[in-house]
C-alpha cells in the first residue's frame, strides 16, 4: 500500500500538477453558481504557479537538501564496500533503444565508476528493482552491466541488489545481500539531493554508510538570482519537493527516524 500511495499521492503533491489540477477545478467551478469562486481559484493558481516558476523557490528548496551533506573526504580512510542506488538509467528507453540510457541520475554510474578505480579492492553494489507502479518488468539492474562494459568497469566488480522498488527497500535488500561487519566503512553514493532520504533509510535498517553525495543541481553557496526561466524552475521545484514530501512520508510511515537526516 505504501509503495503504491507513495508514487500516486506524491505525483498529485508536486507543485506543478497540483496547481494544475487546482486551476482545472477553478475551471469546473465557473460552469456552476459558484463562478466567483472558480475564477478566484483559477486566478490564484496561475498567479501561484508563475511565481514558484519564475522566482528562485526551487534553488533555496534544493540547495537545503544538497547542502546538507558535504562532499565525502578521501582522508577518511579507504571503503570496504560501496553502494550506489539505482535510478542511474532508463529502463524503458534502454530496453527500446537496446543500450543503456543514461538519465539525470546518471551521476551515480560515474561515480561508481571514479570509486571503482580509485579503491580496486573495495566491494561494490549497484541497488535498484522494478520501481515501477504497475511493475512492467524492466529493472535499470537489467542493463548497468552493459553501462559498465561501456565505462572500463568490469563487471564482476559490482554486484546487483535487484528486488528494491523504493529507497527503503533499498537499504534493507542491501544490508541482506552484504552482510556488513562491524568496523566496515561502507560509502552510499546516490544524488545529493536525495542523500538526507538515503541515509535516513539506511540507518533505519541499521547499516552504517558515509554519504558520498554526486549530480549536485545547485552551487555550493546559495545562488538565489534568476536565471533559469519558467520551465526549468518549476522543473527544479518539482524535484526538491519530491525529496520533501518523500522525507515527510518517510518519518510518518516510519520508514527514518528523522524527519531531515544531517551527518
Amino acid at each position: 500500500m505504501f509503495f503504491t500511495l507513495s508514487k500516486t499521492v506524491a505525483f498529485l503533491l508536486l507543485p506543478s500538477n497540483f496547481l494544475l489540477l487546482l486551476a482545472l477545478a477553478g475551471v469546473v467551478l465557473l460552469a456552476t453558481r459558484w463562478r466567483r469562486a472558480g475564477l478566484r481559484i483559477v486566478v490564484g493558481a496561475v498567479v501561484l504557479l508563475a511565481i514558484v516558476g519564475l522566482f528562485p523557490v526551487g534553488t533555496l528548496l534544493m540547495h537545503a537538501l544538497e547542502s546538507r551533506f558535504p562532499q565525502w573526504d578521501a582522508t577518511r580512510g579507504t571503503p570496504d564496500g560501496i553502494i550506489v542506488l539505482g535510478s542511474a538509467i532508463s529502463p524503458k528507453l534502454s530496453s527500446a533503444f537496446g543500450e543503456p540510457v543514461f538519465n539525470g541520475s546518471g551521476s551515480r554510474m560515474l561515480g561508481l565508476a571514479k570509486l571503482a578505480r580509485t579503491y580496486p579492492n573495495a566491494r561494490i553494489v549497484y541497488s535498484g528493482g522494478d520501481s515501477s507502479l504497475f511493475g512492467n518488468g524492466i529493472r535499470d539492474t537489467d542493463f548497468v552491466h552493459p553501462a559498465l562494459d561501456s565505462l572500463g568497469v568490469a563487471r564482476e566488480r559490482v554486484q546487483l541488489e535487484t528486488q528494491s522498488r523504493n529507497t527503503a527497500e533499498n537499504a534493507v535488500f542491501t544490508k541482506l545481500l552484504v552482510n556488513p561487519k562491524p568496523g566496515e566503512l561502507w560509502l552510499l553514493v546516490t544524488s545529493a539531493r536525495h542523500m538526507p532520504r538515503a541515509i535516513g533509510c539506511f540507518r533505519k535498517a541499521g547499516f552504517r554508510v558515509e554519504a558520498y553525495p554526486v549530480g549536485w543541481l545547485t552551487a555550493r553557496n546559495l545562488d538565489l538570482r534568476w536565471g533559469l526561466g519558467f520551465a526549468a524552475g518549476l522543473g527544479r521545484l518539482d524535484a526538491a519537493a519530491y525529496e520533501w514530501i518523500g522525507l515527510l512520508a518517510y518519518r510518518l510511515s516510519g520508514r527514518t527516524a528523522e524527519l531531515f537526516p544531517s551527518p
